[in-house]
């Protein structure tokens, strides 16, 4: 019977200890991140104890030969934004997440806000990490439940192959 009972306290305490060690922190946010179709990469980094994210590669870095802007070969810029002297601004190197803070009990990065350069509109923003470590990233107008949720994961390592093709 007491083999028994330390037995189960045993598994209790590694239970414990396993769930602990899977809290999320609030750096778990720091580092590059690919967007839901793996179109462009953001890099998160700390200022400040606020979080920010910039994007720092694009599928696709230029306009499609059949831009309706007429900007075909041209190097993507911030063509939407609603303040015209930004308008000229790359892409490449745009803040796209900034001044989020992270919430402990709610395991959320928050009171940040999220920019779409292909819509040219800022939106405020909740961030929480997924149970695959991925981040669920979720921009609205008003409340959270009237907006959009987007999925962003960790690049995968090159491979030695492509890496010496490079």
């Amino acid at each position: 019977m007491k083999f028994m009972g330390t037995l189960i306290l045993g598994l209790g305490l590694m239970l414990t200890a396993s769930a602990a060690g899977a809290e999320t922190k609030a750096d778990d946010i720091l580092g590059e991140w690919m967007t839901d179709k793996n179109e462009s990469k953001i890099v998160v980094t700390k200022k400040e104890g606020k979080y920010y994210g910039k994007l720092t590669w694009l599928d696709e870095p230029n306009y499609p030969e059949d831009d309706e802007e007429g900007e075909a070969g041209v190097a993507k810029h911030d063509r939407l934004n609603p303040d015209k002297d930004l308008q000229s601004r790359p892409i490449i190197g745009l803040q796209l997440l900034s001044k989020f803070v992270f919430d402990k009990g709610d395991k959320t990065w928050e009171k940040g806000k999220i920019y779409d350069p292909e819509s040219g509109k800022l939106y405020k923003c909740v961030i929480r990490l997924g149970e695959k470590g991925e981040l669920n990233v979720r921009g609205y107008i008003g409340l959270p439940a009237l907006g959009r949720t987007t999925t962003w994961t960790r690049p995968k390592p090159k491979d030695e192959a492509e890496t010496k093709a490079e």
